[in-house]
C-alpha cells in the first residue's frame, strides 16, 4: 500500500480517487465513506470533495507522508454509472 500509485479520474464535472478495497480496511476507513462515492468490483471510486479527504487524511496520518498518483480525465467517466460505495462495504461484510 505504501508504494501503490493511485489515479485520479475526472470528468468535465467531478472527480474519483479509486482506491482497492483492502487499502481501506487497512487504514480503518472503511466505514466512514459515502454514498456520494462509487464502487467496482472491489475498487472503491472516492469522490472528491469528501471521501478521498478522509483517505489521504488517513494514509498520511499513517504514513506520514503522501501518496503517489496520476491523473486520468475521460469526457464520459463510466464511474458515475457504478454502484454506490454501500454496495462495496455490504458485499464485504
Amino acid at each position: 500500500m505504501k508504494d501503490t500509485t493511485y489515479i485520479f479520474h475526472t470528468d468535465p464535472g467531478h472527480g474519483w480517487l479509486a482506491v482497492p478495497y483492502k487499502d481501506l480496511v487497512s487504514l480503518g476507513i472503511q466505514d466512514k465513506i459515502s454514498d456520494y462515492s462509487y464502487s467496482n468490483g472491489r475498487t472503491a471510486y472516492l469522490e472528491e470533495d469528501g471521501d478521498a479527504a478522509v483517505f489521504i487524511t488517513a494514509y498520511k496520518q499513517h504514513f506520514g507522508d503522501m501518496f503517489k498518483f496520476r491523473e486520468s480525465y475521460k469526457e464520459n467517466t463510466p464511474i458515475r454509472n457504478f454502484e454506490a460505495y454501500s454496495e462495496l462495504n455490504k458485499q464485504a461484510a
